[in-house]
Formats: C-alpha cells, structure tokens, sequence
C-alpha cells in the first residue's frame, strides 16, 4: 500500500531507458508514485539487452533499476502511439523522456510545449549527455564518455597507471539523484504556482559534481590536481592501509585529535607531538615521510583486530569489502536495505532499496521490475479505452 507513501497520488510517466532515467523513475516509485513505463514494442528498454548475467530470461541490468513501475509497449511513431501517449501525459504529474534531440521529440509530440500545453501543471524532466542547450546539445551521452569528459576518469587509478573508470555507471546514476532532486523541488514550487516547469539534467554535469574539492583545488590554483591513487589531497592520514594477515582497511585520521588518539592507542606518542606530523598541514607536507612508519605500525597486527581496537578509541576505520562481504553485511540486512521481490517467472528478485528512512511516511516496494508490456491492457483501460479499441490497437501493433 502507498497511501501513507511521501509521493502517494503522484503520476510519472516514465519513457526513458537504459539506466540515468529509470534509476530516478524507480526511486520515484520507492516513494510512493505510480510509475507508468513506457517501452519500444518487441524491444523494449535497451538494458534488457544488457546481459549475462541473466535470472531467467531477463536481464540483472534490467531489473536492478525497474521496480515498483507498471510496464506498457507502446509504438509512439504511429499517430494512435501519440494519441495514447498524449493521454497519458495529460493525466500525469511527472514525464521523464532521455530522447536525444529536440526534434526527435517534436517528432513524436512529446516535446515540452506540446505536452505543457495539454497539462500545465505538468513537470517535465529531460535527461541528456549534455543538456538542452550549448553547443553539443543534442549530441549522444553515455555513461563512460561522462566519466572521460567531466575529469573524474583522468584523477582515478594507480598515480603512474592509465586512466581508470568507476566501476558502476555513476555519471548515469548521479543524474537520475538529480533528476529526482529536481523533480521534488519542482513539485514542492507547483504546490504553490500551480505550475508545472521543464527540467534539463545533463549526464556531463551531474558527473563533474563528483570533482567538488578537487574543483575548488583547481580554482585556488590554476593547476590540475595529479592522480593520486587512494591518497587524499587534504587529509593524512586517511588512506587504505593493510593488516599483518594481508587484508586491506581504511585508516580515516580526519583530524589532529583523532590522529592524538591512534599515536597514543599505537604507543607512539612521540609522532603525536613531531613537528612533521602535529597538523593536517605539517602531516600532508611530510605525507612521504609519515606514510611508511603508518604503514609499519599497521602491519603490526592483523586487519578485523585494528578495526576492533581502532573503534574502541574513536579512530575512523572499515575494511575493504568485497561486493559480496557488503551485501551480506549483516547491519546492512538489518536495516532492510536488500529488496526482495516475487516475480511471477523468475521467483525472489534482489534489489537494492532506496537509502532514505523516514519515520512517518516510509518507502514502499510493491511491484517487482514489469515484463515488456506487462500493464498495455489495464493502463488503455484505465485512460477509458474500451476492449474492442485495445484489441485493434494491439492488432495494428501501436499497443503489445
């Protein structure tokens, strides 16, 4: 039930595929929105391709960022796909759309001033590589051309290896938070304009986010910021460290009174009141002299042993999981962050949830990830299309 949901009443269509504007139309849904999903007859989201590795039949891409949506085919090229679409729009309080170009979008009537003109109140969230407008509007984005662009990818891996991507798509994934950022501030304006607005969220600029201080330290000074591996620019020490039995932790001194406190738990008080190491500014200054004697200290003993001392006194600290050891985290479990789903063809579905608890109105996980065309007949009902109509527009394949 989404009755008590924070977004309960709200509609989203969602005509978006791959991951940057399903990812946002999932959270929506987590939040309690009925979320419409709207895919290419016969091929359906992109993503669905997107594999091995497979459960079933479907897709792992797929039905990570799908849930809690209701799916239908539909053909928007034909003149009845827009009609449909139209109606739909016209009864929803959010549309979501990742078409490339202003004129594919005209093309197909979903464009912004076609679809705010059937519905003002309308809240309309454009998601592309580079925005609406500049000089590569309208070019393609992808997730990993993103990372390259925005300069995070130059200032990640080993200080003398080759650029390096994350390892998830967080240029896609950035922009979907934002896009939901957006979509929520808008909805919060309409409350009192009665107005609906146009959202355009480009993939480049949510990554460069990512940069933050790294920006600041380009804008003081002029000058790249180097790669520096797992070393931080402005902390010391707070790196990844390794144990004497070989498994790797983060050692997190964020500031002079927690690294007073590892100098005294580790015996070391002297280097407490060294004056190489006494501030953050003298311990980044002498990093290569400070980091082997860190390092000789910790291999001392082994890794889950330092993080029980390390806690016990304050010192931040965390080993370094592998995917499996985070998602078996038994606080992780605990705190219901692991969606299970039944889906009718594929059995128990894993997800994971949406990172928000709130204590009066929680999130809702109700709908496992839609087969293609899953919901065309309930939601051409519901839009007051009569049996016979939904039959022939299956017929002349503008439904599936």
């Amino acid at each position: 039930m989404t009755e008590n949901a924070p977004l309960a009443g709200i509609k989203v269509v969602d005509q978006t595929q791959a991951l940057a504007g399903p990812y946002a139309a999932m959270i929506l849904g987590d939040l309690g929105a009925e979320v419409i999903k709207i895919e290419r007859p016969g091929v359906g989201d992109q993503s669905r391709q997107w594999a091995p590795p497979y459960i079933g039949d479907q897709g792992c891409y797929y039905l990570a960022v799908n849930r809690n949506k209701r799916g239908i085919a539909l053909n928007i090229r034909a003149d009845e796909g827009r009609d449909f679409m139209h109606k739909l729009a016209a009864d929803a309080d959010i549309f979501l759309t990742n078409l490339a170009t202003a004129a594919s979008l005209q093309r197909y009537g979903i464009d912004y001033e076609t679809l705010s003109a059937l519905n003002p109140g309308l809240i309309y969230a454009s998601i592309s590589g580079y925005g609406r407008s500049g000089p590569r509007a309208g070019q393609p984005g992808y997730d990993l051309v993103s990372q390259a662009e925005s300069g995070t990818m130059a200032l990640t891996g080993e200080v003398d290896g080759a650029p390096m991507r994350f390892p998830t798509p967080i240029a896609d994934m950035t922009c979907g938070l934002f896009t939901v950022i957006g979509i929520l501030s808008a909805l919060h304006v309409r409350h009192s304009s009665g107005k609906g607005q146009f959202l355009d969220m480009s993939l480049q600029e949510g990554q460069m986010t990512w940069l933050e201080n790294l920006a600041g330290e380009y804008f003081a000074e002029g000058q790249d910021p180097p790669r520096r591996g797992n070393r931080h620019p402005q902390v010391v020490p707070y790196e990844a460290v390794q144990g004497s039995d070989g498994d790797w932790f983060i050692l997190g001194v964020g500031s002079d009174n927690v690294w007073a406190s590892f100098c005294r738990h580790v015996g070391r008080e002297a280097l407490a009141s060294d004056a190489r190491f006494v501030t953050n500014a003298d311990r980044i200054a002498n990093y290569d002299a400070l980091l082997p004697i860190v390092r000789e200290i910790v291999r001392e003993k082994p890794c889950d042993q330092w993080l029980e001392e390390l806690r016990a006194v304050g010192v931040p600290c965390g080993r370094i999981n592998t995917v499996a050891e985070a998602l078996t985290d038994p606080h992780v479990i605990e705190r219901g962050f692991i969606v299970e789903l039944e889906h009718p063809a594929l059995g128990i579905v894993k997800s994971l949830a949406t990172p928000v608890h709130m204590s009066e109105t929680p999130l809702s996980y109700r709908r496992y990830p839609p087969r293609l065309g899953e919901h065309s007949d309930e939601v051409a009902a519901e839009l007051g299309y009569a049996s016979a109509e939904i039959a022939r527009l299956r017929a002349d394949g503008v439904l599936a």
